[in-house]
């Protein structure tokens, strides 16, 4: 049995709004952490925040060893940082910037809204000029761990409490559960965006073995929308759980393959953080304008992301 327990209730309750919010978190995307003076509770790797209530879904890390193994450049210490070895579960991929980040509570969103704007030039042109007024940080896509991390370490201040990653999400942090909540509450309000386009809901049936139809099939009745899910990926998890790009016959490298003019399918057995990716990428081209160009993390960045014991681990827990 774990010596270690979170009691934080109201650390727990929020962490928990934000994994039933499909506008904030998708499946297993996402992680919170709280920070005392010995150590950090952070989310565990493939788990997901909806559970923070009804599991145990925390791990306890040593802050010092996190930070270590970041100016040492050995992701692999990560294990040997959690302080309970009667937990088996992993940390965050992410655990490394919510170690460094010199602030109580961190939450890591993949806030659709901020994706959104994050996707391309014109979209981080724009939040900036929305979260003017803030203490933000932009930074530029990097493969997440400590390569992300060593990033937003050299694109900070004492006061940065807000950071829009590149083709990857939003970092909102604080000293109180309150100020981190109030903090996303506003970003939220202000990159909001309205859905710009009808959805489609006439389509048409089609029988395909172990396969089944999408509520996001809409996006194969638009020709804008086709091109841009067809030319690759625009954020991380779209590859670790539906792969680089939506093709348009079906493929090893993918659960979902899409029909001109008919739908999108979506394996039978697909997992529950699968279906949530698709939803996620359809909510964010429902509201894509449509002189936004989004830019693609590009084929060397998905296989980095395909070939990462970390993100095939993460992928494991998903159930797929």
């Amino acid at each position: 049995m774990s010596n270690f327990k979170l009691y934080d209730r109201e650390f727990l309750q929020f962490s928990n709004r934000l994994g039933n919010d499909p506008l904030q978190v998708q499946g297993a995307g996402g992680n919170t952490s709280i920070k005392n003076e010995n150590y950090m509770w952070v989310k565990a790797s493939g788990k997901e925040l909806s559970d923070s209530i009804s599991d145990n879904i925390f791990v306890p890390v040593n802050i010092n060893l996190i930070r270590d193994s970041v100016s040492t450049d050995n992701n692999q210490d990560i294990m040997k940082a959690v302080m309970d070895k009667n937990i088996k579960l992993r940390p965050s991929i992410e655990t490394t910037f919510h170690a460094c980040l010199n602030w109580s509570i961190v939450a890591h969103t993949h806030s659709v809204s901020t994706l959104v704007h994050a996707i391309s030039e014109k979209g981080i042109k724009i939040a900036k000029e929305k979260l003017n007024d803030m203490p933000l940080s932009v930074i530029k896509y990097i493969k997440p761990g400590i390569d992300l991390t060593k990033e937003i370490m050299d694109n900070l201040n004492p006061k940065t409490q807000v950071f829009i990653l590149k083709n990857h999400g939003l970092i909102c942090c604080g000293n109180s559960v309150k100020e981190v909540s109030n903090l996303i509450r506003k970003v939220e309000l202000r990159l909001k965006m309205p859905i710009i386009r009808k959805i489609n809901q006439l389509f048409e049936s089609e029988n395909i073995p172990n396969y089944k139809l999408c509520p996001e099939s809409w996006i194969a009745f638009d020709d804008h929308t086709i091109d841009i899910v067809s030319s690759g990926s625009y954020y991380p998890d779209h590859v670790v759980f539906l792969g680089p790009k939506i093709s348009f016959e079906p493929t090893r490298a993918s659960p979902v393959f899409l029909k001109k003019r008919i739908g999108i399918f979506i394996k039978s057995k697909a997992s529950k953080t699968q279906k949530s990716m698709l939803q996620c990428l359809s909510n964010i081209l429902l509201r894509l304008p449509l002189d936004w160009v989004p830019e693609p993390i590009g084929e060397k960045a998905e296989a980095e992301l395909l070939d990462w014991d970390a993100e095939k681990y993460r992928k494991s827990l998903s159930n797929e």
